[in-house]
């Protein structure tokens, strides 16, 4: 059995009930990744502006570069929003494009800059501990 994607963009969700298989169309999440994960450790302590989801965005998903619509989509900020802040933050150094992909310029993280690289360890500084206050240690 093949499953294709529809073109309104859902994605196909396949539940096994017995010997049949169901398709079940499971529409695309509004606001991208933001949405599907919930609220980080970071928003949650210093505020849901579009600044600080941008930076959690780039900072949590920091392997690849992206464009300015992705970085829109998966942190959930406007579009108009985000072309004023990324040049802001590129002037500040704290984004570089780093290539053009087509018509798309393409950003992430200056992890060359000393105040980002303190940025992204405190941001992961407070995210395990957070994460070590929800996991208690196992007793014998």
């Amino acid at each position: 059995m093949t499953l294709k994607g529809c073109p309104q963009g859902c994605t196909f969700c396949v539940k096994k009930r017995g010997d049949m298989m169901e398709k079940e169309v499971v529409s695309k999440a509004k606001g991208g990744l933001a949405n599907m994960m919930g609220k980080s450790v970071f928003l949650k302590t210093f505020g849901d502006s579009p600044i600080n989801r941008v930076l959690d965005f780039l900072t949590v998903f920091d392997s690849f570069d992206y464009s300015i619509a992705d970085i829109a989509e998966n942190s959930n900020v406007g579009y108009s929003t985000l072309k004023i802040l990324i040049k802001d933050l590129v002037k500040r150094e704290i984004v570089v494009q780093t290539r053009i992909s087509g018509k798309n310029k393409m950003y992430k993280l200056n992890r060359d800059n000393p105040l980002v690289e303190s940025f992204v360890q405190f941001y992961w500084n407070i995210t395990n501990k957070e994460g070590r206050k929800l996991v208690k240690p196992m007793t014998a």
